[in-house]
């Protein structure tokens, strides 16, 4: 016991302060982020939208949030990157209340979209803020700690979001998050101090030296195509999973819903003492390579098990292990290629991985679904991770050693 808490102090111990008030300030925004759990139940159940037209109308999320991360990323290498963030929060706050009023589904559309558009322009920004308040030495666990804030949030925004749904309404919903995401924006305000560890200012030199450009750095292209590919892989977990579990194996809503919270659950109880452990590794880059083959072990256990409890546990478990071995190294390694006046646009390309990943993963896991069935869903998704665990590996061979080792 001496050691286990040795190691979880050692965890959150070295941590810039900048780090933990970005932390802090995450774990308010998402645990307020409430909407997007319960905006297609808002839209059927309240506005009488069929299943099709409310899939339809948040589909307009991820559009948004693609192009909000190219915006914010190009904003990011030209502006002072605490500008940008606080713009983000406190625009999207702002938008969300439109939708107390509206109900004609373009409306909805425009503003679910001017909404994740807006809300998106923070990430690029809060990479790039990342980046400037940290050191190589420190960095990966600096990143774990913000998912950690990230994971708490997203584990109690459902319970919350929830009874708010239930005993005030869904309206509340949308007051909630617009109130969470401006006490965010203070605290980013008031607390953050206002210049990197360095003393230099936050504005940068626009770079006309296209060889620089991430755009053209082929490897780095390759490394956002592998994490798009991981993540539609990944992120089945909310695309297929919850559909699995109700209409394969009759679980309840209830059931499915502390189901999918153990993954926040053991994110947030494993992953910065576990990182800590492997960041004095040498070569990390093996470790993105390791949690994408947890992927078809995860599905193994779905394949196999049919619908005994357990077996979705194991799958849970098995797949925040991807997670967790995987994505704050690939974080990491988007944060330590680009120069300072590059790091906009090379952060930009990452959040629109996962941007990507959240549009394709419903379309592809559910389409197969629907089509062949839930276990060639699965069989797919399995053969798919092992081709890009195969792509990381020979990735590797071509990136230099600093690279590979992401320390």
């Amino acid at each position: 016991m001496i050691s286990v808490f040795s190691l979880y102090k050692a965890a959150f111990s070295g941590i810039q302060k900048n780090i933990w008030i970005l932390s802090i300030a995450m774990l308010i925004n998402r645990s307020g982020s409430m909407v997007l759990l319960f905006a297609s139940l808002y839209l059927t159940n309240e506005l009488h939208f069929s299943i099709s037209d409310a899939g339809l109308i948040m589909s307009f999320f991820g559009a948004g949030s693609i192009l909000g991360s190219y915006a914010g990323g190009w904003l990011t290498d030209r502006r002072n990157y605490l500008d940008i963030m606080l713009f983000a929060l406190v625009f999207s706050s702002l938008i969300l209340l439109l939708l107390l009023v509206a109900t004609n589904g373009i409306l909805i559309a425009c503003i679910i979209f001017s909404y994740s558009f807006t809300a998106d322009m923070f990430r690029p920004a809060n990479a790039a803020a990342i980046a400037s308040f940290t050191q190589p030495e420190n960095r990966t666990r600096s990143i774990s700690l913000v998912r950690l804030a990230v994971n708490l949030g997203f584990t109690i925004g459902p319970a919350a979001g929830g009874l708010v749904a239930l005993y005030l309404g869904y309206k509340w919903l949308f007051v909630i998050d617009c109130l969470s995401g401006l006490f965010a924006a203070v605290l980013v305000k008031y607390k953050l101090q206002g210049r990197p560890p360095d003393g230099k200012s936050h504005d940068h030199t626009v770079l006309n030296d296209s060889s620089t450009s991430a755009y053209r750095d082929w490897r780095y292209l390759i490394f956002i195509l592998l994490t798009a590919l991981y993540g539609i892989c990944f992120f089945q977990i909310v695309a297929s999973i919850p559909q699995f579990l109700s209409t394969q194996c009759n679980y309840s809503e209830a059931t499915i819903g502390w189901i999918l919270a153990l993954n926040g659950f053991l994110v947030v109880l494993i992953e910065l003492p576990l990182i800590t452990l492997l960041q004095k590794e040498k070569n990390t880059f093996r470790f993105i390579i390791a949690g994408t083959l947890c992927i078809p072990m995860a599905f193994a256990m779905l394949l196999t098990g049919h619908c005994l409890i357990i077996w979705p546990v194991f799958y849970i478990a098995i797949i925040t292990l991807s997670e967790i071995l995987a994505m704050p190294f690939m974080m990491n390694h988007s944060l330590s290629q680009p120069l300072k006046e590059r790091q906009g646009q090379y952060s930009a390309l990452y959040s629109i991985a996962f941007g990507i990943s959240l549009m394709a993963a419903p379309a592809v896991g559910l389409g197969i679904a629907g089509r062949f069935g839930f276990d060639a869903t699965f069989y797919f998704f399995s053969v798919l991770s092992i081709l890009v665990a195969a792509g990381f590996a020979t990735l590797k061979r071509y990136m230099k050693p600093a690279e590979a080792r992401m320390d």
